[in-house]
């Protein structure tokens, strides 16, 4: 049996990328700037997360226009949910503790 550790994803477990996907699993999808104030980062910071995040197909990203101006929405890919989900159980069974064999009972 291996710890829980073995099962965190590396490219959801930077803290801005967690914090990015969580907000992103709590809707179908957000706005960039609306995500941008949500987690507290500049914009080049959020760029470059979320290349990442869509390099690993964990997030969908779709440009529209409103008006004269281009604007960029996110959503997180099946395969990114599936990926969140086993994160964060990885991250309970580790805050849960480890069971480990009591001496004696091989």
């Amino acid at each position: 049996m291996s710890h829980p550790r073995s099962r965190l994803d590396e490219v959801i477990h930077s803290p801005v990328r967690f914090s990015i996907v969580a907000a992103l699993a709590s809707a179908n999808e957000i706005e960039f700037r609306i995500l941008r104030d949500l987690v507290e980062i500049s914009d080049s910071s959020l760029s470059k997360q979320i290349a990442t995040l869509e390099e690993a197909e964990y997030v969908g990203v779709t440009k529209f226009r409103v008006g004269r101006r281009t604007r960029t929405s996110l959503v997180l890919t099946p395969q990114g949910r599936k990926a969140f989900k086993q994160h964060v159980q990885a991250l309970r069974d580790i805050a849960d503790g480890v069971e480990l064999p009591l001496p004696g009972s091989d």
